[in-house]
């Protein structure tokens, strides 16, 4: 065993299992320190089963730093974790705790992959631009965080995730939950044409997820280029090139070119404005004076679009309540920057949780 082995206090196999990457990790933790030894991404969809990129993990971790074995492992994934197993909702496998304990020797903890989230927004200092941004309002500064409040967390990715983080007696726990699918707030009569819009496609009143969310972003884009159409006005061969691409394909292209194509503009304005009353609803629900954190890809990579004439706070900071106002007002709103996090919080929950 190395000296630099004996250094750590804990040596974690931390993963997080997306529809797109595999991500693992061997991370150790000395105090309240956590530190990647060993890094690797693996495409999820070329890969039958979650032991073939374990497998692999674990031999080339052993090839690069061989005095590093994990004591435990956390696992973090899209979809419900029941029973020790966690049925993916965009992969075509599932991942077993029991099997990886039994096939790998190393005790295993499941988590929802925003609850790893959750996990990681613990471990990262508002102090730091790089790792934060805190939003302020037009009018006002931003509010400081009450130490030990609740914390929410909300990640507009693939799909919608929410999460919260609580003290509990001496520890801090983080929960997950299914807030993502909760009724798309709409705000005015394009929102509101919007909301039906989607109705007509899914047959049913549309949840957050339709309309904040990669996915929200390319429906909104279809809406605004639908509407274009019907009033008899053509679409540039910018947009409509848009609209050719798989919808998977879509949103990335939409964010690209959303300063030079007015359609993908708008699509952009309306996903902000559509995103913080989402914050809004669930400052509400957790009253999170300890802070209220966007992560989630979309947000640290199209930070102009949430700041510019204070767009996002604006719209989080209204409502039809003088006291709701009053409330929204203490809650401080971060932006994360740092969209790494899913491993280290990952780690964080098994040193937390085992």
């Amino acid at each position: 065993m190395s000296t630099a082995r004996v250094s750590y206090d804990l040596v974690v196999l931390a993963g997080d299992v997306g529809g797109t990457n595999t991500n693992l990790a061997l991370i150790g933790k000395k105090g309240g320190t956590f530190s990647t030894i060993v890094e690797r991404h693996y495409s999820t969809k070329t890969v039958a089963a979650f032991r073939d990129p374990l497998d692999r993990f674990l031999r080339e971790a052993r090839e690069e730093a061989p005095g590093f074995r994990p004591d435990l492992a956390c696992v973090s994934g899209a979809g419900p974790v029941e029973e020790g197993r966690i049925r993916l909702t965009n992969a075509p496998w599932d991942i077993d705790a029991a099997e990886i304990s039994r096939d790998f020797g190393i005790r295993t903890i499941l988590i929802n992959d925003f609850t790893a989230v959750s996990y990681g927004v613990l471990l990262l200092d508002p102090a730091d631009s790089s790792q934060l941004r805190l939003l302020a309002g037009r009018d006002s500064p931003p509010p400081e965080p009450v130490p030990g409040g609740v914390k929410a967390v909300l990640g507009a990715g693939t799909g919608l995730g929410v999460g919260y983080v609580v003290r509990v007696g001496d520890r801090t726990l983080a929960f997950p939950s299914e807030g993502g699918h909760v009724s798309l707030p709409v705000y005015d009569e394009e929102t509101r044409d919007f909301s039906r819009w989607l109705e007509d496609r899914y047959g049913f009143p549309p949840g957050a997820e339709a309309g904040v969310s990669g996915q929200g972003i390319g429906h909104l884009f279809a809406f605004l280029a639908e509407r274009e159409t019907a009033a008899g006005r053509s679409l540039s061969a910018r947009d409509a090139a848009v609209l050719d691409l798989p919808e998977a394909e879509r949103p990335a292209r939409i964010a690209a070119a959303s300063r030079e194509s007015t359609l993908c503009g708008r699509s952009l304005e309306i996903f902000v404005r559509l995103y913080a009353r989402c914050a809004a609803d669930a400052a509400a629900c957790f009253l999170p004076y300890g802070g209220l954190y966007l992560a989630g890809g979309i947000a640290s990579k199209n930070e102009a679009w949430f700041l510019e004439d204070f767009r996002f706070m604006d719209m989080f900071l209204r409502s039809y309540r003088e006291h709701i106002r009053a409330i929204l007002a203490r809650v401080p709103v971060y932006i994360v920057k740092d969209y790494g996090i899913s491993l280290y919080g990952a780690a964080n929950a098994a040193a937390s949780l085992m």
